[in-house]
């Protein structure tokens, strides 16, 4: 009897959303933080990448392993959503959505990724991306909260 192997080419939808967090900040101004690239080294963890690189509407970053993530904003319309995609330099398609929710005085944030893996990839990455954006969420929480 053969024994077929799952086909690791087939490409899925992977899905992630981190957690919500509250930023004590206009909705305003975390969206004019965030539409600054620059700004995406503070919500990174430092001692997890390096080489960072940004302009105002694109960065790039190593993490560890050496793989190179880079980020280029789309633009939008929308005033509670902003739009990333992966740059020349990912190793897949990928669509980041920075969620901010005006709450008067604060504002909820959170971010959805969207990236275009096979079944390999996908069981390498998820548990790392999903423990990287809960820890963007909560450091641009922090970052508000110290300024």
């Amino acid at each position: 009897m053969e024994r077929k192997s799952p086909n690791l080419e087939t490409k899925l939808i992977m899905q992630l959303t981190s957690e919500k967090v509250t930023v004590p900040a206009k909705q305003t101004s975390v969206q004019s933080f965030l539409k600054d690239c620059r700004n995406m080294v503070h919500l990174l963890p430092q001692d997890q990448i390096s080489d960072f690189k940004a302009t105002e509407t694109e960065c790039s970053f190593k993490v560890q392993g050496g793989i190179t993530i880079s980020l280029v904003q789309e633009e939008s319309e929308e005033t509670d959503k902003l739009f990333m995609r992966s740059g020349e330099k990912s190793p897949f398609p990928f669509q980041l959505i920075i969620h901010t929710l005006d709450q008067g005085s604060s504002t909820e944030g959170y971010i959805e990724f969207q990236g275009d893996v096979n079944v390999f990839i996908k069981m390498m990455v998820e548990k790392p991306l999903s423990a990287l954006f809960n820890i963007m969420s909560g450091k641009l929480r922090d970052y508000f909260s110290q300024n």
